[in-house]
């Protein structure tokens, strides 16, 4: 894990881009716009391997807003405000604040790895765990992101995700990233 000095020395150089704040030795991680609230599904099922299907549990993002209350037991995907370029030879782990978790808020329920070559806004899943409403506010803090240099380079700077830099549409890709061949007997 580098420290915040390595990590600054990194930014000052070029071989990392993050223009928010360091909390420790990690950078931390404060909400943004936009929010994108997930909806009841007209139906019951929700194929995984049909991206239509997937697209069925998201309203409209929300982009303007100040305060947003998370219901108990409601999922929301969240952007971090600051956008985060790591080089080739960086990765990150997200965790979360545990104060957070200590009210019933899960931040990122998803693996912490961010893969070397990173280049855009990540995305946060939150969820409400507790039996109160959470009231979030635009640019708090909500997590944090530890950088750990790998043992060798990667060939290029560039990670080779086909939704990496995407701008303010945090849903999932899963059917397009991973196609499967439908069975049309299947229901």
């Amino acid at each position: 894990m580098l420290s915040a000095e390595s990590i600054t020395w990194l930014i000052s150089n070029g071989a990392m881009e993050w223009p928010g704040k360091l909390r420790g030795d990690g950078l931390l991680l404060t909400l943004g716009s936009p929010l994108q609230p997930l909806t009841a599904p007209g139906t019951l099922v929700i194929d995984l391997a049909d991206q239509s299907s997937i697209e069925c549990l998201y309203g409209e993002p929300v982009t303007d807003w100040k305060t947003h209350g998370l219901m108990p037991g409601e999922m929301l995907l969240g952007a971090v405000e600051e956008p985060l370029r790591l080089g080739a030879e960086l990765m990150g782990m997200i965790g979360g604040l545990s104060h957070l978790a200590r009210v019933g808020l899960a931040v990122h329920v998803t693996s912490p790895f961010v893969l070397p070559g990173w280049n855009g806004h990540l995305t946060l899943e939150l969820v409400n765990t507790g039996p109160a409403v959470l009231r979030l506010h635009h640019g708090m803090p909500l997590a944090r992101l530890l950088v750990f240099a790998l043992d060798g380079p990667r060939d290029d700077d560039i990670a080779s995700h086909p939704f990496y830099g995407r701008e303010a549409d945090l849903r999932s890709r899963y059917a397009d990233e991973f196609p499967v061949l439908l069975d049309p007997e299947v229901t």
